[in-house]
């Protein structure tokens, strides 16, 4: 019987590749893509700035509750039924979005969509490393990573044409022929795995975590509009995350069988490949946070042209995963990271330089540098942080894998932004100091025409003008933060153990 699946999976190894690439896609384009059509549907719907925020909150919410049991449900139920169930639960819920008629509805079927939606990377993750022998893992983890790498890039261009064209629905509805053709799909190439039906889940492991997940989501969400912890809502949050996430650790080193193994931590790689990827999560989302409104607010560029300037980054990743999936198992998997963490921290560096007159083609050179070191750092360390692993606790491996990634995220959004509103007020604030009646530079009369202090529309004119300087050195600020980060990492590369040689032989799709 095992001969027969090897033999099997390896006849439809294409078509499998295919079909988990076109899931993860799928998922990662939805963490972006309802971005750019947030103002039409606050229209549609009838609700306040704070309120449509919760459109993107309950998906991201919902995904990082889910994210965790993706390895119990996966050996409970089996991999391909956990996939069948995730991309019909997701396909349906994307329908239902783009039907919605109040916000209620929408925040609804957003959670529905998350929840549904958070298995679809660790699985494709999963799968990937069983259908294609040891050698070239690097290789499928090059294929996976075009899909949680090119997704977010690609949503904001998808969802600005779309709305622009026809309605914020298609930036649901575009999900419908995708996960129809990939459900069946795997429905046809995908065998069938071993189950665990006598495993349980450590309920209130997963309750703890999820509390503590979802209350630090949304305060990490909320804490800006908030004012952060000088809002009693904020305080609140913090210590229920703070709380929930005490009980859960005590329980997981306590329970015999806790929700997460401890044990797998005991994987020097996995260990490190989990610090690893909150700093990329945090670099490359808070970066992708930061781009598109210095594009549209700072440069006036339409959303359509942002998005259109920021796909070479994406372009860049590609090419530099095809390249490095056929150099993990030759190379050091360090020097593939530390050449990625330098390419990420330059452009970060070039970054600090841009002002609204910089030219698009320094932005697209920069960003596809960018994109490229980012090429370099998540297949290597993909490949590195779950390859070690047991094959029977990979599937959670990658659970944890991705659930990681998305805390680094939220967090790196989070504090980009803040740092952004804080320090454009503090500049502002140190501007303003030199600028007042008496300065002379404003005795000048070509400048006093369009900024003298001593009229309302001067006035407002040269408030706008120091407004704008500040954010300038506010987004300064943040790229600096970021290089600093990325750059703070790569001495830990010596945490990861040397390279093994690599075995051959195909690994089963088990769990």
């Amino acid at each position: 019987m095992a001969a027969e699946t090897k033999t099997e999976i390896s006849g439809h190894r294409g078509a499998i590749t295919i079909c988990v690439i076109l899931a993860t896609l799928m998922q990662a384009l939805d963490t972006t893509i309802a971005n750019v059509a947030l103002p039409y549907m606050q229209g549609t719907v009838s609700a306040s700035q704070e309120q449509i925020d919760w459109v993107l909150t309950s998906y991201i919410v919902a995904a990082a509750i889910m994210t965790p049991p993706t390895g119990f449900l996966a050996g409970r139920f089996g991999i391909k039924r956990l996939f069948i169930i995730s991309i019909g639960g997701f396909t349906l819920a994307s329908m239902l979005c783009g039907m919605a008629q109040s916000l209620m509805q929408i925040v609804l079927f957003r959670v529905m969509q998350g929840a549904f939606g958070a298995a679809l990377v660790p699985l494709s993750q999963s799968v990937l490393f069983g259908v294609y022998p040891r050698e070239r893992q690097g290789f499928a983890m090059a294929l996976f990573g075009i899909g949680v790498m090119i997704g977010p890039v690609l949503g904001p261009v998808l969802g600005g044409w779309l709305t622009e064209n026809y309605s914020w629905r298609y930036v649901f509805y575009i999900n419908l022929p995708i996960g129809i053709l990939d459900l069946i799909g795997i429905m046809i190439f995908l065998p069938e795995s071993p189950r665990n039906r006598v495993s349980k889940l450590d309920w209130f492991g997963f309750g703890t975590l999820s509390i503590a997940l979802g209350a630090l989501q949304i305060m990490l969400d909320r804490g800006e509009q908030k004012d952060w912890f000088s809002s009693g809502e904020i305080i609140i949050e913090a210590v229920i995350a703070a709380s929930a996430l005490y009980l859960f650790l005590v329980h997981t080193f306590t329970a015999e069988r806790p929700f997460v193994r401890p044990s797998m931590f005991r994987d020097r790689n996995f260990s490190a490949g989990m610090l690893f990827i909150v700093i990329i999560g945090l670099t490359y989302y808070a970066s992708m946070a930061l781009q598109p409104p210095y594009l549209q607010e700072m440069m006036n560029y339409p959303v359509v042209t942002s998005g259109l300037i920021m796909g070479p980054r994406g372009v860049g990743t590609m090419v530099s995963m095809l390249i490095v999936g056929r150099l993990v198992g030759r190379t050091d998997m360090r020097i593939l990271l530390a050449i990625g963490l330098s390419l990420t921290a330059w452009s970060f560096y070039k970054m600090t330089s841009w002002t609204p007159d910089i030219s698009q083609a320094t932005i697209v050179g920069v960003t596809m540098v960018q994109g490229f070191g980012l090429g370099f750092l998540f297949v290597p360390l993909s490949a590195a942080t779950l390859a070690t692993l047991p094959l029977a606790e990979r599937t959670e491996g990658a659970g944890l894998y991705s659930l990681f990634r998305n805390i680094g995220s939220s967090i790196g959004i989070s504090v980009v932004n803040a740092l952004l509103i804080r320090n454009t007020q503090i500049n502002h604030a140190d501007i303003a100091q030199n600028v007042t009646a008496v300065n002379r530079a404003l005795e000048d009369p070509n400048v006093a025409h369009f900024w003298n202090p001593m009229v309302a529309a001067g006035r407002a004119a040269l408030d706008a003008v120091v407004t704008q300087q500040a954010q300038i050195i506010a987004y300064v600020d943040d790229y600096k933060l970021l290089m600093i980060a990325t750059l703070a990492v790569i001495p830990l590369l010596i945490v990861f153990n040397r390279p093994q040689q690599a075995s051959s032989g195909p690994v089963a799709v088990t769990e």
